[in-house]
């Protein structure tokens, strides 16, 4: 079903507009759940909730693309289920990806750098605009949906070393970018 219809059906408060998000994406949904989570009863907790988030939104918004909107919600409420979960311990498997990314990325978002955060967004959207699509895919699929470097590596028929340097590079690039933009780190 298009991705307009779904809408109309959340507009007529249609229990069916839920079946019909949850048939064509909810794969996607719970692939991002999970690979947060690493635990199928959590990422499905999420993705539930997630489908709640999308009842109570929907209307008034009329998100568009639909599928960003809702892996938007998804990946919030798995990111707080996430530090729910590790309030006292560390999850490597996740926690990798955040530390591979944390020298590029200001790391207090207080009341102040709310405002901040804003800007620090949209200069990332203009520095993955200067990547080649691979590199775009790669650093979206690593730091976005939270993919391992070997399932990257198996989606691009790379090596995990290839990944693992060509992330590297980016990162740096991504910093020298921000340093640019004046976004000091």
């Amino acid at each position: 079903m298009d991705d307009s219809k779904i809408i109309e059906l959340f507009f007529e408060r249609s229990e069916q507009a839920i079946i019909e998000l949850s048939n064509k994406y909810g794969a996607i949904f719970s692939k991002v759940a999970d690979n947060i989570l690493n635990n199928r009863r959590d990422a499905e907790e999420c993705v539930n909730d997630a489908y709640l988030g999308v009842w109570n939104t929907i209307p008034p918004q009329r998100p568009d693309p639909l599928l960003s909107y809702v892996c938007r919600i998804v990946r919030n409420i798995a990111l707080k289920k996430y530090h729910e979960n590790t309030a006292q311990k560390r999850n490597s498997y996740y926690d990798a990806a955040l530390d591979e990314i944390a020298d590029c990325i200001p790391s207090s978002f207080s009341v102040e750098n709310q405002i901040m955060a804003k800007e620090v967004a949209r200069v990332i959207d203009g520095f993955l605009e200067t990547l080649d699509q691979q590199s775009r895919i790669m650093f979206i699929r690593r730091y976005w949906h939270a993919d391992s470097i070997e399932e990257i590596a198996a989606l691009f028929h790379k090596s995990k070393h290839y990944i693992s340097v060509r992330l590297s590079r980016i990162r740096k690039a991504l910093k020298q970018h921000l340093k640019k933009e004046e976004i000091f780190l």
